[in-house]
């Protein structure tokens, strides 16, 4: 799958169920595992495991490849491994202090969010 496809799609799976300060990170020239990283927070151990869940079944829905999840046990920190891309959906107090944004550091990817989106093409 297209990586801007799959980031896509992975981003509307999260914005689904409502994550919040979802960033996406352009990693390709820093890792040759993976070329995005897209971290997302929730607001419970509830919420980070159903945000993975929609995330896992959307790609799959869509015929992308799900390698593997981990975390669902705690839901402080999930990972979906999506082989080109990596999602991690975290607690605002575990995102903050492992800040992984600091540490990927990679370029931010703009993309308008799905309520942007339907925002713009609302008539006026």
């Amino acid at each position: 799958m297209d990586i801007r496809k799959l980031q896509r799609l992975v981003v509307d799976a999260l914005e689904d169920v409502k994550a919040q300060d979802i960033v996406v990170l352009n990693t390709s020239k820093l890792s040759d595992l993976f070329d995005r990283v897209i971290v997302a927070s929730g607001t419970s151990n509830r919420q980070t495991r159903a945000l993975a869940a929609n995330v896992v079944e959307k790609v799959k829905a869509a015929g992308g490849q799900v390698i593997s999840v981990e975390g669902t046990d705690a839901g402080e920190w999930v990972l979906v491994d999506l082989g080109d891309v990596v999602v991690h959906l975290m607690q605002p107090a575990i995102r903050k202090y492992y800040g992984l944004e600091e540490i990927w550091g990679g370029k931010p990817v703009r993309m308008k969010l799905a309520a942007e989106s339907r925002r713009s093409a609302a008539p006026a």
